[in-house]
């Protein structure tokens, strides 16, 4: 399991200080240059602007529970990478908050959960494995923020067989803010998969159906209420 990064070998992660502000970051944009903001409690806010190809393998490898050292200048500032935002159409990241944490209080964020292992209910009994939960919010000190926590799914051997929090492997200091008897992975026979596949997909039909109702219904009124305006019009202009 990967635990926490040591501060030497933190990522490092080279910024400018962003003078463009409002409708001219588009123009940055298009220079594969990202827009970022760069706060905390012990610092001002600072606007940046770093290379898109830079931020993205930093971001692979460190996602957003790892410390990373961001350079400003001649600054270092360790930092978590806060938020993200990506465009809805190609899911490629648009702006950047870094936030940077004070070191001696603990934190919480949200860590992955891998999945590693071969269960035995998948490979012999044709079973589908079910992750019940795929993140996890813990809290620790910054520095000692996993970057994921592994779950191995060999203990899954039988349908009855489920891993629960309090199974997780977590480093030292590291808690999880769960409760430990809820369910993180279960494997669910061939049978149970089909009954549920068949059931939504009735239920999806007909929220489809009703969706479309309903927008036909919309789209009516308002032609509806175009139509009497344009007659209230008409009534104004004859009655002047």
């Amino acid at each position: 399991m990967s635990g926490s990064m040591h501060p030497h070998c933190m990522l490092i992660l080279k910024v400018k200080i962003r003078k463009e502000l409002g409708k001219k970051v588009k123009n940055l944009r298009r220079q594969g240059v990202l827009p970022a903001v760069l706060y905390g409690p012990k610092i001002r806010n600072i606007s940046l602007a770093i290379n898109s190809k830079k931020f993205d393998k930093v971001y692979k490898t460190a996602g957003e529970s790892s410390l990373i050292s961001l350079e400003i200048e001649d600054k270092k500032f360790p930092v978590l990478i806060h938020e993200v935002i990506k465009d809805p159409l190609t899911d490629e990241p648009i702006h950047v908050d870094f936030y940077q944490p004070i070191l001696t209080e603990r934190i919480e964020a949200a860590v992955p959960l891998v999945f590693e292992g071969i269960s035995l209910a998948v490979k012999d009994l044709g079973g589908t494995l079910v992750k019940e939960i795929q993140e996890i919010t813990v809290k620790a000190l910054p520095q000692n923020l996993p970057h994921e926590i592994k779950v191995n799914i060999e203990k899954l051997k039988t349908f009855e067989d489920e891993i629960l929090i309090k199974d997780l492997q977590t480093p030292k200091g590291v808690e999880l803010q769960r409760e430990p008897d809820e369910i993180v992975a279960v494997v669910t026979s061939p049978e149970k998969v089909e009954e549920e596949l068949e059931k939504p997909i009735e239920e999806k039909i007909e929220e489809m159906e009703e969706t479309e109702e309903k927008e036909e219904k919309e789209k009516l009124e308002e032609k509806e209420e175009e139509k009497s305006e344009e007659k209230s019009k008409i009534k104004n202009q004859k009655s002047k």
